[in-house]
């Protein structure tokens, strides 16, 4: 049998084996723990990059099934105020995960949060994985589970850069699973400022189209290389020539 079909076969049985209750979404469709594969063995392009986006889409399906399962707790908070003490731990604990301001009242929180939180679109996540992980092969990739080159700050949070400046601190955050550094990415589009403009851009195609392409939102990461618009039109290009929009859901009425 081909690596390939030996992936798909393993990420089915995966996806079929109960898990247990690892974070608090009710929905777990797969086994969040799967290391990455080690895609360096295929000589086939096209058999390196099936193989890259079939691991990866179901652990992309399951991190925005969070997020929406954190959607869903927040739209419930709102029709529930007053919050009960239990309602009040856990948007606490949402306000600090997506760093909204604290001394808000609980409704304006709540606003933030539904306005600042959101999926992200599988075609711009697979894009940005490929990119910065050079299709799951590189150092920070192999070594540290980290597929979107995140940085860190706190000495040993990661895998120093071999070309990092004297002057630098920055280290590139390693992560146990591939897993975490998706959801880590997700979280990091949901609430940095540098990414403010992306989110606007996604609750504005929600409310005009009823849904967001990954190509329309990587408009929304000027800020995420120094690159700036160069790097902009080389994820939209990879969208388009790998056919990724087939990924994201479109409205059922389009």
């Amino acid at each position: 049998m081909k690596p390939l079909l030996l992936l798909i076969s393993s990420l089915l049985i995966a996806a079929c084996t109960p898990q247990s209750d690892e974070s608090d979404s009710p929905k777990t469709l797969i086994n969040r723990d799967v290391n990455l594969p080690d895609f360096s063995v295929y000589n086939d392009v096209n058999e390196k990059k099936a193989a890259f986006f079939g691991y990866l889409l179901p652990l992309i399906e399951q991190a925005n099934l969070d997020v929406q399962a954190e959607r869903e707790e927040m739209m419930a908070m709102e029709k529930r105020q007053p919050l009960d003490r239990k309602d009040k731990n856990r948007l606490k604990e949402l306000v600090l995960k997506y760093k909204v301001d604290e001394s808000l009242p609980a409704k304006e929180k709540i606003q933030i949060l539904l306005n600042q939180v959101n999926v992200v679109p599988p075609s711009l996540v697979l894009a940005q994985a490929a990119n910065e992980s050079a299709w799951g092969t590189s150092r920070f990739a192999v070594e540290g589970n980290n597929l979107f080159g995140q940085w860190c700050f706190r000495k040993g949070c990661g895998l120093v850069p071999e070309a990092r400046g004297d002057d630098a601190n920055h280290e590139v955050a390693a992560f146990e699973t591939p897993f975490r550094s998706i959801s880590s990415y997700i979280r990091n589009l949901n609430r940095h400022p540098s990414y403010q403009e992306l989110r606007e851009k996604r609750n504005q195609l929600l409310t005009d189209q009823g849904y967001a392409t990954g190509e329309q939102l990587a408009e929304g990461l000027m800020h995420y290389s120094e690159r700036g618009e160069e790097y902009v039109n080389e994820i939209q290009a990879m969208i388009r020539y790998n056919k990724l929009n087939r990924y994201d859901p479109k409205n059922p009425e389009s």
